[in-house]
């Protein structure tokens, strides 16, 4: 029995991945147009339908008047996958993030201080100032008032087949 819903936008855009109990309950609410359905059944006493494999929205997605989420994923995005020191564009798994003034120093975990690094200039940084060690981010790290709309990160080889028409064009951002 399939356990995953795949959320389309309005425009069949990938949106996120729910849990088929949630995906019938926006159903029944008249939020979602159901797209594709799985070959198995739920039944209860008075009614018998197939699960949702993949709904569309009826209504455009609300945008977040509180900001931008801090955290590593909106971090990378915001930087585009690219080393702010070195500015070689990586794999997600390729990258961590670097405290311009380091903890140590007094510097926070927050939009301001965090760029994306790749490894080895995370490395050759240091725990030093940008002075000390003589890197600079090339572009001075700022909070984002917004972010591209991502698509959920669906790995190819292991999502129901029902979904592929609706995947296969989505750039997977940051996975190789």
């Amino acid at each position: 029995m399939h356990t995953r819903t795949l959320v389309l936008t309005p425009w069949y855009f990938p949106h996120k991945v729910i849990r088929w109990e949630d995906a019938i309950t926006l159903s029944y609410l008249g939020k979602v147009d159901v797209v594709v359905c799985y070959d198995d059944e739920i039944r209860s006493p008075s009614t018998a339908m197939r699960l949702p494999a993949v709904v569309r929205l009826k209504r455009k997605i609300a945008r977040t008047k509180r900001g931008v989420k801090f955290s590593r994923l909106n971090v990378y995005v915001r930087d585009d996958f690219t080393c702010a020191y070195c500015r070689l564009k990586l794999p997600r798994s390729k990258l961590t993030y670097d405290h311009v003034l380091p903890r140590s120093r007094g510097g926070r975990t927050e939009w301001e201080n965090i760029v994306t690094a790749c490894a080895p200039c995370n490395a050759k940084k240091a725990n030093k100032t940008p002075d000390e060690s003589g890197m600079w981010p090339r572009e001075p790290p700022y909070r984002p008032t917004s972010l591209p709309l991502l698509p959920p990160l669906v790995d190819p080889d292991t999502a129901p087949v029902e979904w592929r028409d609706f995947t296969a064009a989505v750039p997977r951002l940051g996975v190789t």
